[in-house]
């Protein structure tokens, strides 16, 4: 029995098959390739190219598998664009979850970890966010997240399809030795962006506000190593395949840090100058985003080991050392 991960070429997904190949999985890797990168796939994988919301081509990957589980990580995810292009945003990762989850009622697949957001509490009422405070997303990106939540949600209710929604904070970091790392094209991701600027393959990095209610003005944001989120997803996985029950549970550092912490941390860790220049705000970011991540401990069993910021840094500053143009695609202009 393999397990299927959809999105698996991109950069959580990416270590998510390589952790799972580690512990000597069997992995089936969808991905249409339109932010992913082919050469991120796990060589020992099996890969089919294609479009989730292609149902024909989905029932084909179920039908020449045997699969377990599905860990769903397949969606448009950057916050601004969401907001220019809702509808593109809800037909990507709103309707590419339904067919998914038509496909797995079809094919009696009872079990779903699902990549989900801290986008989905919009500006919290409290900090730090534990899972029952108020779902109130402020973007187009954490409202689909929602939606594709409550999918599962009736899904499960009327189908028996377990799922366990994994509400994630900022990822960061790679895997240590390397192979796979963060590579987007736009990058929008804080730590690629200081780091790339540490190269010098930016002339500075813009910081996106200094006025907001925090105490050097500019956002906080929890920061969680991308490997230990990885491990999260598996003991998940496990929980599912155990018959535990469907829910929701967030994954975080439990600590804060501004962009300008971000900024000092990695120019110790890089012995660069890193310059900054300030900008507006964008459209649709919180001020301050913590996680509780409590439940997970408790429930799955979840112990982050690389928690350190500095950590976080070097690893990620390891794989753009060692990839410098990512994966080597061109940049369209």
């Amino acid at each position: 029995m393999s397990i299927l991960v959809l999105g698996g070429a991109g950069y959580i997904g990416s270590h998510a098959v390589y952790q799972l190949m580690d512990q000597g999985k069997d992995v089936v890797v969808v991905d249409n390739l339109e932010t992913g990168h082919r050469e991120s796939i796990h060589p020992e994988a099996v890969f089919y190219q294609g479009d989730i919301r292609n149902k024909e081509f989905l029932r084909t990957v179920f039908e020449k598998e045997s699969i377990a589980a599905v860990i769903h990580f397949a969606a448009n995810s950057l916050v601004g664009e969401s907001m220019d292009k809702p509808l593109q945003y809800f037909d990507n990762n709103v309707y590419g979850t339904q067919v998914l989850l038509q496909v797995m009622v079809e094919h009696h697949v009872k079990c779903i970890v699902f990549s989900s957001s801290a986008a989905t509490y919009g500006e919290p009422e409290s900090v730090p966010i534990t899972e029952n405070l108020p779902t109130n997303p402020t973007s187009a990106y954490g409202e689909t997240k929602l939606t594709m939540e409550k999918l599962m949600k009736w899904t499960a209710q009327a189908h028996d399809v377990r799922f366990v929604s994994l509400r994630y904070f900022n990822v960061a970091g790679a895997r240590e030795t390397a192979e796979i790392g963060e590579d987007h094209r736009p990058e929008s991701h804080l730590v690629p962006i200081i780091l790339q600027t540490a190269l010098g393959q930016r002339p500075h990095i813009t910081i996106f506000g200094e006025d907001y209610d925090t105490p050097d003005g500019t956002c906080i944001r929890d920061y969680v190593h991308v490997e230990d989120l990885i491990s999260a997803h598996i003991l998940a996985l496990d929980y599912l395949l155990e018959n535990g029950k469907s829910d929701i549970f967030n994954l975080g550092s439990s600590q804060g840090f501004s962009v300008k912490e971000m900024i000092a941390a990695a120019r110790t860790v890089t012995g660069k100058e890193i310059p900054v220049t300030i900008g507006d705000r964008r459209a649709g970011d919180p001020s301050i985003l913590i996680a509780s991540s409590e439940k997970a401990k408790q429930v799955l069993g979840w112990k982050p080991e690389r928690t350190s910021i500095d950590q976080i840094i070097q690893d990620a500053w390891r794989w753009h050392v060692a990839h410098p143009s990512g994966y080597g695609k061109v940049v369209k202009k």
